[in-house]
């Protein structure tokens, strides 16, 4: 774990440098400054220790995984309220239902990102679609053993996850 001390070192070296290049990616110095905080709150989060010959690419790498899940946040965003813009009044949820569905949105992207990409079409056409692993196979060009093991191998990596957030 790293101490305290080497991330305050960090910090007071490299923050403003860090905040500058968000900025310069994000455009957006309110949303620079809250990733270049989160960037800082992920090292004194590590569980392993760290060493650092490179200080800057290292924020840099851990400050680029944050700037993608931030717009991938405003991707879905965005296609949520595009979604609710098509529904009549009535049946348009409260804010708080809108905030808990994003909310599960995201998590949802984070795990189907740690999916590859054929596992994650075989996955969803399962889930989503409703196919049958048959149908799956055929539209993907694949055997029905390959979408088995696909679709098995999504399965177990939400299990992995909902019980690794337990711990």
């Amino acid at each position: 774990m790293p101490s305290p001390e080497s991330v305050h070192s960090l910090y007071s070296h490299h923050h403003s440098w860090l905040n500058a290049w968000l900025r310069s990616k994000l455009g957006n110095a309110a949303d620079a400054a809250d990733l270049a905080q989160d960037t800082f709150l992920r090292l004194l989060q590590r569980r392993e220790q760290y060493e650092l010959n490179t200080p800057r690419a290292f924020l840099r790498t851990i400050a680029r995984g944050l700037v993608i899940d931030h717009w991938r946040r405003e991707e879905l965003h965005r296609a949520y309220l595009e979604a609710l813009a098509h529904l009549p009044e009535t049946e348009v949820p409260s804010v708080e239902t809108r905030e808990l569905l994003m909310e599960l949105l995201e998590r949802i992207a984070r795990m189907l990102d740690g999916l590859k990409p054929k596992v994650r079409r075989a996955f969803l056409l399962a889930q989503c679609e409703g196919l049958t692993h048959r149908d799956i196979a055929e539209q993907m060009g694949i055997s029905l053993r390959s979408v088995e093991r696909y679709v098995a191998e999504a399965l177990y990596h939400c299990y992995l996850l909902r019980y690794e957030s337990q711990e």
